[in-house]
């Protein structure tokens, strides 16, 4: 599924785009069409989220081998 050329990206384009950003396996390419895409605001709300949910994650993983 290709991407949109113009306009703005849909939700799922920016939290790939941020989880991408997260591991560091966004290419030059790509990052200068996600700055000319992606919405700021969306993408710290994204990235709160995303950050929320791998914390969240690690507490149950070490809830779960302590316990």
């Amino acid at each position: 599924m290709m991407a949109r050329d113009s306009g703005r990206a849909t939700l799922l384009e920016t939290v790939k785009a941020v989880a991408a950003s997260f591991f560091g396996v966004r290419g030059a390419r790509a990052h200068e069409q996600d700055m000319s895409r992606l919405n700021p605001v969306a993408v710290i709300a994204v990235g709160v989220a995303l950050a929320a949910a791998f914390v969240g994650t690690l507490i149950m993983i070490v809830r779960a081998v302590v316990s």
